[in-house]
């Protein structure tokens, strides 16, 4: 669709062509700063593109501030916010790109569903909450939350527009006598002292946004902005139609004093007794169907004008950054996220209230007969053992989190250890155990069957046949486990190392390791080496050293430039990810093999948000937030491919050097071309009841005989043909 001619006039009535290198398809809106445009870019990648007005773009202040908004973007740039995808806020016409995200503004959806219910609230207060602690922790005040500044998008709620944010150690002020907010969503301290606007502010703007969704007006309600300022400064809002379970949390958001206000991590913990527990990636707004009070778009195919004038958006069609709909105070508009660590033995303890496992509270149920699985239409195994199907393990609903070993698959969900039939998913033995937390599955060591990840109490290893302990060992208190080759290594928070021979339960060694202060391991499968990493005080290094588990010698160590995380091995050399400035961002893959002593870095041109990792052979594949999945060819020293596959997040990539499959938040399973980078099928959603409860960690898809199988939020683990992911 070529872009449309705005109805304004001057410099604004014809609109460009093209930003960069993307083409401005249609006009999807306009604000008081720029137009947001739907285009696409040379590769046909849908993104949405803000350009500013041309007016603003020959104002020195005003560049100084569409520099600051595209700083704060790509700070905060995650699974809650939209991506920042490029940008020229020097160009002669300013403008920034972001990964279009299909769905309605909260204002939308509340302005043609009504007011939303108890649960699609909660999920939303979570979902915004954790992304104000995103946006907070990277040191940015948005400053403008309001309704039309968030999305709803399938997999969550994504905060949008940073045009009036500010980082917390900007110099660019507010100037004198310019209010720079929108009444009804400002906290009283943006009218008082302005220039001393802190992340508070923003839990102000979340507990007025939490009012407007569940009944459709804000808590200080008002034609007039002035009064509605003088209300946010001087009254108490009006929470009548908040549910009650929500209600004192909204309050709080509320006071008057910034100091009294909860922080987003409060928010959380309140909204959830265990905040590592959930996702809040499942609100899924619900498909409407046009009726009569719904206007058909224009013949352009952009929106038509509500009944009441003003602009609405088709659903499920909205750029990624929407233009203002509710009247805002702006100078520019008219008035008006290395090893798994357990922590401290004390946090595990009070964490489970104290309870210890012992021989008497773990119990197995051996299943003479099996529990068969529930098949899909078109389930089938095959000779060698394995097949598609789909099995209900956790009727309550809960990720699985599942590893291939013993020609089993051996899976896991908090206080339950099971093997299945990967022929069939029929289940062929539980056992319960005592455990926090579980975000690893368990694994096979020594011959056994090793649930250690997330163990309170003694260690224990399972028959792989029956699941009954073979061993069970009480041990002293560790703060890290790691399971590497027939080792089972065990860390204590003062540095000292155990080794323990996973086959019996025998203690084999017990020291420190050099080099490594408190060493908590990482391993991979098939390489039995576990390694342990230290960054360098200021960042500039990191040492790794590589322990045989069996002795706890060091069999080799290096300093390696930059802040290094390892994500796998292969073929004689060892796999990192180069961290960036902000919480794990990837910037560069490394290749260190210590047969030879050589290093191979291959920069990324655009850094991975909290990425994680998975290698095959040369080839190192990224998933960060925001959905990017980005394949580096080591060999080659080349990014081969970079794919926006439109989810929030996804697990660590596996890949059998044809494809390569990521687990999504909602429980669908993706498969790409490996070579390529193209999407070539995926499975169904397969959400809970408890649909905003899925773990913060997504488990890795496993691959086994030609098939992929993985867990879903709704219970299931279910398997699929690997070889052709157009069919699932």
């Amino acid at each position: 669709m070529a872009p449309q001619k705005n109805a304004g006039a001057g410099a604004e009535a014809e609109l460009p062509e093209y930003a960069g290198h993307y083409h401005l398809e249609s006009c999807l809106g306009s604000g008081g700063m720029g137009v947001v445009h739907l285009a696409r870019s040379t590769s046909g990648m849908r993104v949405a593109v803000k350009v500013v007005h041309a007016p603003y773009a020959r104002d020195p202040e005003f560049r100084g501030r569409f520099r600051q908004e595209v700083a704060a973007a790509r700070r905060v740039s995650g699974a809650f916010t939209a991506p920042v995808v490029d940008a020229d806020p020097d160009a002669e016409r300013p403008w920034m790109a972001t990964l279009f995200i299909p769905g309605p503004t909260l204002s939308e959806e509340v302005k043609r569903n009504g007011p939303m219910d108890p649960a699609q609230l909660r999920r939303l207060m979570a979902g915004l909450a954790e992304a104000l602690r995103d946006i907070h922790r990277v040191g940015v005040v948005h400053r403008d939350l309001k309704p039309s500044n968030v999305l709803l998008a399938e997999d969550g709620p994504k905060v949008i527009d940073f045009g009036i944010s500010r980082p917390k150690d900007s110099e660019l002020r507010t100037e004198t006598g310019k209010l720079i907010g929108t009444p009804p969503f400002m906290a009283p301290e943006q009218f008082r002292r302005p220039r001393e606007v802190g992340p508070a502010a923003d839990v102000f703007a979340l507990g007025s946004l939490m009012v407007h969704a569940a009944t459709g007006r804000g808590p200080f309600d008002s034609d007039s902005p002035y009064v509605v300022a003088y209300q946010v400064v001087h009254d108490e809002p009006d929470l009548t139609g908040v549910p009650e379970t929500l209600a004192p949390l909204v309050l709080r958001c509320l006071a008057k004093e910034p100091d009294e206000r909860p922080t987003p991590d409060e928010l959380m913990r309140r909204l959830r007794s265990v905040a590592a527990s959930y996702d809040t990636q499942t609100f899924v707004p619900a498909v409407r169907t046009r009726g009569d009070d719904t206007p058909e778009p224009r013949p352009d195919g952009s929106p038509a004008p509500a009944a009441d004038g003003s602009p609405v958006s088709v659903p499920d069609d909205s750029p990624g950054l929407v233009p203002d709909d509710s009247p805002g105070l702006r100078p520019d508009a008219p008035a008006g996220r290395p090893a798994r660590r357990l922590g401290t033995r004390a946090s595990l303890v009070a964490g489970v209230l104290c309870l210890a496992v012992t021989g008497g509270l773990a119990s197995v149920q051996v299943l003479d007969d099996a529990e068969p699985a529930r098949r899909t239409a078109a389930a089938q195994s095959t000779s060698g053992g394995y097949g598609a199907w789909e099995s209900v393990v956790a009727p309550e609903g809960g990720m699985p989190q599942c590893s291939y070993g013993s020609e089993k698959l051996l899976c896991a969900r908090p206080g339950l250890v099971f093997a299945l039939d990967p022929a069939d998913g029929r289940t062929l033995w539980k056992h319960e155990v005592e455990e926090a937390t579980r975000d690893e599955p368990p694994v096979m060591s020594g011959g056994l069957v090793q649930p250690v990840v997330g163990l309170i109490g003694d260690l224990e290893a399972l028959d792989p046949a029956t699941g009954r302990p073979v061993w069970q060992e009480e041990m002293p208190a560790y703060d890290g486990v790691r399971s590497v080759g027939d080792m089972t290594l065990l860390t204590r928070a003062d540095g000292l190392v155990t080794g323990v021979e996973s086959a019996s339960g025998r203690t084999r060694w017990s020291h420190r390791i050099p080099g490594q202060a408190v060493p908590y391991f990482t391993s991979f499968a098939g390489d039995p080496t576990a390694y342990a990493t230290t960054v360098s005080g200021d960042g500039a290094s990191t040492h790794v050293t590589a322990v045989d588990p069996a002795t706890g010698d060091v069999r080799w160590d290096a300093d390696l430039e930059g802040t290094l995380t390892p994500v796998g091995a292969a073929d004689g050399s060892v796999y990192f990810l180069r961290g960036g400035a902000v919480y794990g961002d990837a910037t560069a893959v490394v290749r260190h093999t210590p047969g030879t002593g050589s290093t191979r870095r291959v920069t990324l041109p655009v850094p991975v948000e909290q990425a994680q990792a998975g290698v095959h052979g040369d080839t190192v594949y990224l998933m960060g937030a925001g959905g990017s999945l980005v394949a580096v060819d080591t060999a080659a020293g080349t990014q081969r491919w970079r794919l926006e596959t439109g989810v929030s997040r996804g697990s660590v990539p596996a890949s059998d050097g044809r494809h390569v499959y990521v687990t999504a938040p909602d429980g669908r399973l993706l498969g790409v071309d490996a070579l390529k980078g193209k999407l070539l099928g995926q499975t169904r959603p397969r959400l809970g009841a408890d649909s905003d409860r899925v773990p913060a960690s997504l488990p890795r898809p496993v691959l086994a005989g030609g098939h992929v199988y993985a867990g879903a939020p709704d219970g299931t683990v279910f398997g699929v043909a690997g070889r052709d992911p157009g069919a699932w």
